[in-house]
């Protein structure tokens, strides 16, 4: 019995990322990503992991689009590697990158199952880096033509695409916190890194309509549920500071066409260098917004809490406790989100691109893992997501992260939460009890 429908169209899919999952980091004429460069050096990564192998995706991209069919997903969200198609990040194209996309891209639509592009999911080619990464606007153009190259050979096919999957972790952990890729701590470059991100979103949207594609646009944002320890106006003040450098100044740039005020007065000289007619560039308007949640964050005021003077705390629901990743699950937020956004900007199309989570999966001799736990809390979001459509918010589908195990960046190899369990040894894929009950979700459109 289904309690729960949702709409005919609704879009079910899982996501991915290049890096995460592709492996071949330098196999037929692919050229050094940040990633490639970050993780290779010592101490960077949990037990000095790497993506050189991953889930060797490159190699074994058929059986795991059969993996998608068996799961019955109507979408699949994946990203092209810059690196893999154009080595330097600009100039000469690397073909044999280009064919692996196209054939990914044909597979998917033998099977009725519609192709999702990311164009950037954090792997910037090293070449590019050399000369500046993105606090250089020369890479605007060089990310504009990237795509332009990719749209030329795809477009025709897939019809759905996200510009940037989120620009936060690169402005602000990339750039800032150090613990992602490039691994640059300099807070100052943050924020002219997050200016032109959002105008190479914007410059690459004019493109695609400019060419006249027929399909959905978007980008895609992380955006915690956060709220006010108390209300307390020092805590109703840092909590909006931490709002605003979390979601408001991408969403306020992207809709309002300016940047929040309490955030640029409040970091005064960090703020990025803006030229006439970027904010319309960066305004542009876009089919869709995508939504990549995780967690809730109670947040105070505290003079020891960096530049922004704020302590963070990971609300969890009670009896729930915390994902394998430490953090909150707080599935009510997700609803929280969404409403905020509708409220804010009106009523944007809105997809989940990325939600769920990392449990304890300990498989049994066959490597099969029952994982209860992922069940519960996808049953949980999905229920917010349910709810938000029946109060009106116009969410077109949901993308559960992630189709397999893989690497997840700085944490290694050491966090699961994929649908399917992949043995790191032998490369095997495994479906967790997780996959055939979203197989059954798929299937009756509803729980």
């Amino acid at each position: 019995m289904v309690n729960k429908q949702f709409p005919p169209d609704f879009l079910w899919g899982v996501s991915t990322s290049a890096y995460q999952i592709e492996g071949a980091w330098n196999e037929e004429g692919k050229g050094e990503s940040i990633w490639d460069r970050y993780s290779h050096q010592p101490n960077h990564i949990l037990n000095n992991g790497n993506g050189d192998i991953a889930c060797d995706h490159y190699h074994s991209m058929p059986q795991d689009v059969a993996l998608l069919k068996e799961l019955g997903v109507k979408s699949y969200r994946f990203s092209v590697s810059w690196s893999r198609v154009l080595p330097l990040g600009f100039g000469e194209k690397n073909q044999k990158g280009l064919d692996f996309y196209k054939k990914l891209v044909d597979e998917l639509l033998s099977v009725n199952i519609k192709p999702f592009i990311t164009l950037y999911h954090w792997d910037l080619p090293q070449a590019l880096q050399d000369r500046g990464g993105w606090v250089n606007r020369d890479t605007v153009s060089h990310f504009t033509d990237y795509a332009n190259l990719i749209f030329s050979s795809l477009a025709d096919r897939v019809d759905m695409w996200a510009t940037h999957n989120e620009p936060r972790v690169v402005s602000f952990i990339g750039y800032g916190n150090a613990t992602m890729a490039p691994g640059i701590a300099d807070f100052s470059k943050s924020y002219q890194v997050t200016h032109h991100l959002l105008l190479a979103h914007g410059s690459t949207v004019q493109e695609y309509r400019k060419n006249g594609y027929h399909g959905d646009i978007g980008i895609v944002l992380d955006s915690e549920h956060s709220f006010p320890a108390s209300f307390h106006p020092e805590d109703l003040l840092a909590w909006q500071r931490y709002y605003e450098q979390d979601t408001g100044i991408f969403t306020d740039a992207l809709f309002l066409g300016k940047y929040p005020d309490l955030l640029m007065n409040w970091i005064g000289p960090m703020q990025p260098e803006i030229k006439p007619g970027d904010m319309e560039i960066i305004r542009e308007p876009i089919d869709f917004l995508g939504i990549n949640y995780y967690r809730g964050m109670e947040v105070s005021f505290h003079q020891t809490g960096g530049y922004l003077k704020c302590k963070t705390r990971h609300e969890t629901l009670p009896m729930w406790g915390y994902t394998e990743m430490g953090w909150g699950i707080h599935p009510k937020g997700l609803l929280m989100v969404l409403k905020n956004l509708k409220e804010r900007y009106g009523d944007i199309p809105l997809v989940i691109s990325e939600s769920g989570c990392a449990t304890r999966d300990i498989g049994d001799e066959a490597g099969y893992v029952d994982d209860q736990e992922r069940i519960d809390y996808l049953r949980m979001h999905f229920e917010s997501g349910w709810h938000a459509i029946q109060s009106g918010i116009n969410l077109k589908g949901y993308y559960v992260w992630s189709l397999m195990d893989n690497f997840e960046w700085s944490q290694g190899y050491s966090p699961r939460f994929g649908l399917v369990r992949v043995n790191y040894d032998s490369l095997g894929r495994i479906p967790k009890k997780s996959f055939y009950w979203y197989q059954n979700v798929i299937s009756k459109n509803g729980f």
